[in-house]
This record gives structure tokens, sequence and C-alpha cells, in this order.
């Protein structure tokens, strides 16, 4: 008789990267994640959440199961990490994943980066972004996309291409320069590619990405039908990821494919270090504009943390 994983509440704004993040831990820890989507209302939206008087007065209300201090909650981010906080005064067992702004005392257990620089003795830092991409996620996604893609060349590069953020720029003009590097591989390296953009990418991007690619004979998702990203990077021989996303670059080093990193212009400190890091493992590698190939381990910390978080319940 198998037991169904007991629940897991989710404290996280309704966006992809915090799902993939939380969801991924909880599921790696054997749990079953249930998302509260956390809302801001009126002011507060534009205050810093560590400066929140009443947290849970600061946000929607999140329609907490009755027995929700019976089960773990997991908390992302600074406004999840206020929550959360709150959460534990009120006897919840708390999970904050990210830098949360606060002490980490306020926590039972701390997930962060280590490009978020915290330290405690209930931290764990990891390298890479949190995630479910695992090796059995892979080979189903291998089975399903495999025939999709066995037109195109090989060796098989995937193209995972974000958006512009506070941090980094890609408009019409970075991606331009990117769609001519990659238009450059295909010629000179005779390589396949397939590329995904993802829900940030510029209108403006994707139509320089078309405009260069689509006659050397890319596939490029049309942002219709199923979401090709998990095929991509099960099916890649090789992987070009942009700079902006630190769960972008995290998934794709969990593969066993090299990963070159497209650089934008920018600057951020916190995504600096995470870049030195996995450079300094031998993970990833600029990419400027040619085919690099070199040997690979897949790079994953997200079991190191769901070992955490198994550890921190079962001492609970």
């Amino acid at each position: 008789m198998t037991h169904s994983p007991a629940p897991a509440t989710v404290i996280a704004a309704d966006l992809a990267g915090m799902r993939s993040q939380t969801f991924g831990l909880a599921r790696r820890a054997g749990l079953e994640p249930h998302l509260h989507a956390l809302v801001p209302r009126g002011l507060w939206r534009r205050m810093p959440a560590a400066w929140w008087p009443a947290p849970l007065r600061a946000v929607e209300p999140l329609d907490l199961p009755a027995d929700y201090r019976d089960h773990p909650v997991i908390s992302i981010g600074g406004s999840g990490g206020a929550v959360g906080a709150a959460l534990r005064r009120q006897g919840a067992r708390v999970i904050q994943v990210q830098n949360p702004r606060l002490s980490p005392a306020r926590f039972d257990l701390v997930i962060a980066n280590r490009h978020d620089q915290i330290s405690g003795p209930n931290v764990v830092l990891t390298r890479t972004a949190l995630h479910g991409v695992t090796a059995h996620v892979l080979e189903q996604a291998r089975q399903e996309w495999a025939p999709r893609l066995a037109h195109l060349p090989r060796p098989l590069v995937a193209v995972l291409v974000g958006g512009g953020n506070g941090r980094f720029r890609l408009g019409q003009a970075e991606g331009a320069t990117l769609a001519g590097q990659l238009a450059t591989m295909m010629r000179r390296d005779r390589v396949g590619l397939a590329l995904t953009p993802s829900r940030r990418t510029d209108p403006a991007v994707c139509a320089e990405l078309h405009h260069a690619l689509d006659g050397a004979g890319a596939w490029i998702w049309d942002q219709t039908g199923p979401n090709p990203y998990l095929g991509l990077l099960a099916c890649a021989d090789a992987i070009v990821v942009t700079m902006d996303s630190v769960s972008m670059v995290s998934e794709a080093v969990a593969t066993a494919a090299p990963v070159m990193v497209a650089a934008l212009p920018g600057r951020s400190r916190r995504i600096g270090h995470f870049l030195h890091d996995l450079t300094q493992a031998g993970r990833i590698r600029p990419f400027a504009g040619r085919l690099e190939t070199w040997p690979v381990t897949p790079l994953d910390d997200t079991e190191i943390a769901a070992e955490a978080v198994r550890q921190c319940l079962g001492a609970g």
C-alpha cells in the first residue's frame, strides 16, 4: 500500500520561477505542494516586505487550510519570507527559500544561494536555484520530444531565451546580436538549433530571432501548444542560455550537456557571483557565437536542499 505525500503549503507569488523553485524542492523532499498565491495589497506593494508591521494584513487573504500548522510551510523571496515568519509565530514550521532579508533565526530552515551571502546554523547554501529537473523528468521529456526534434541536424543546440529585467537588457538590439551569433554557429559548425523564448521575451526579440534563423532551418517555438522547454533540455547536445535568469541557467546545468551563457548588457552582483561559481566548477562557458563542447557532469544542488528539508522535518 502506497501513501500519498504529505502536503506542503507554498507561500509565493504566482510566477513560473517561484513555482519552479518551491514545487521542485517540495516534491524532491517527498511533499506535495499547494500554492497559496501571495498578492500584496494597496500601499504595501511599494514598501519592502521586511518593513511590514503586520505581514498577514499586508497581503490578500491566503485562504490557508485549517490544519496548516500540522504541515510544513514553504515561503520564498522577501514578501514570502515576511509572511512565512509571521506564520511561524503562529506555530507553523516554515522553510524559507532565498534570502528573506530577515534574520534566519525567524525560520526553521533557510535555503539560499551562495550569492545571497547569508549564514546561520539553520542556513543551507546551494550553488544553483532550486528546481524539479531530475534525471527521471528529463527521460520522460526525451521520450516525448525526441521524435518531434528528430528532423534537426546533430549536434543539436538548445537555446533558452529570457528577457530584460532591472539588471540586464534584452531588447531588439540585443536580440539582433544574439540572433546573428546563433546564425553564425549554425552556418560554421553545422549544428541543428531548437529555440524557446520565455514569457518575458520581448516580441521584438522574437522577431529578430525568426528573421535570422527561420531561413537557416532552426526550430523556434511559436508559444502555442505544449511547452518544449524540458524537451529541449533533455534532447540537447549543448545548450545556450541568456544570462538574465538564474533559474534557467540552473536547470540547464542539471543536464548532461555543456552550457554556454550568452552575455547581455547590464550588471548584477548576485548573478555575477552565481555565474562565477559555475564557471569555476567547469560547468559553463561564455557563448561566443561558436559551438563549444567539453566533458561535463550534471550539477544540481536541489537534492542537498531536499535532504536538509527532510532532516529538518524529521527533527521537528
